[in-house]
């Protein structure tokens, strides 16, 4: 059996931009303390809610670091690695475990693609030249690209291929995923609204967005399920469905760094290509904020 790196509520948390455009990090250090005190078991950083694609590699490399450094081992920390370029995603991933992360974070090859066998090379090549745990990530929404139930079994007896990040959404596909890989590959759901529902058939947590503006909330849903309570988790789960659908108003992380600007953090917009949220959707998430008592 592999080392589970978390279980419970991971935040996939935003990279805030300060007036210049910079990474904020005095703030990021709040949110991290925040994330923290509410029970968050994980911080994510540079994921894409962390907006990985437009941090040019110097910013990366800071970001993960002072994540790893701010924390000081309160939770683990696990980074965004992944990239369409191998080579890349091997430096990146290096760079990581020398700042000390728990995880590395790895999003399918986008844009080039591959195959389901040029998944399996990808996978193997990193993960034969790093030393930190790997959790794949896909989310085939933005990729392109989908990893088949098959192809997690075939990576999965790699040590070093740990978990996976699961945002197909596919329930069918995941339950055959669990049921092939069993304890040698752990499954955290990337979609917030199915939480209990991939707990339900042995997922050990969430890689979450909810997070972000509800750390507690999305903390709960996965530890009441893990405690035991499991019509307490798919309570809480239908309570915050509205809140989980309405942070993907838009295209992620718009909404959510919207929502935040609103609760009072000022994380900044996102960067272009991004845009600023329609006036009729920031209406449509300032009364969703208002019903949850956020604002």
């Amino acid at each position: 059996m592999k080392k589970t790196i978390f279980t419970g509520a991971g935040v996939a948390i935003v990279t805030p931009f300060d007036k210049d455009n910079k990474i904020n990090f005095d703030l990021l250090g709040k949110l991290i303390d925040w994330q923290i005190d509410s029970g968050t078991d994980a911080v994510i950083i540079c994921g894409t809610t962390g907006e990985s694609p437009v941090l040019d590699h110097e910013e990366h490399s800071k970001a993960i670091k002072f994540a790893v450094d701010y924390v000081r081992g309160r939770v683990p920390v696990i980074a965004g690695t992944g990239s369409n370029d191998t080579a890349y995603g091997v430096k990146l991933s290096n760079e990581a475990e020398k700042a000390g992360v728990d995880g590395l974070l790895m999003v399918t090859p986008y844009y080039n693609k591959t195959s389901q066998s040029g998944l399996i090379k990808h996978y193997e090549y990193i993960a034969d030249r790093v030393s930190a745990p790997i959790i794949i990530y896909n989310v085939p929404s933005r990729t392109g690209l989908n990893v088949k139930p098959q192809t997690y079994y075939e990576l999965s007896k790699h040590d070093r291929i740990v978990a996976i990040k699961e945002a197909n959404g596919d329930i069918s596909a995941i339950a055959k995923t669990i049921s092939l890989c069993g304890d040698s590959l752990d499954v955290y759901v990337g979609n917030d609204d199915q939480i209990t529902a991939f707990m339900s058939l042995g997922a050990k947590g969430v890689i979450s967005v909810l997070s972000n503006v509800a750390p507690k909330a999305a903390h709960d849903i996965a530890s009441r399920y893990l405690n035991g309570d499991h019509k307490g988790s798919a309570n809480l789960q239908l309570e915050y469905l509205q809140l989980c659908n309405d942070l993907f108003i838009e295209v992620s992380p718009v909404p959510v760094k919207e929502a935040l600007v609103m609760m009072g953090y000022d994380v900044g917009p996102c960067r272009l290509p991004l845009s600023p949220l329609s006036d009729s959707n920031r209406e449509v998430l300032k009364s969703t904020l208002k019903k949850y008592n956020l604002i």
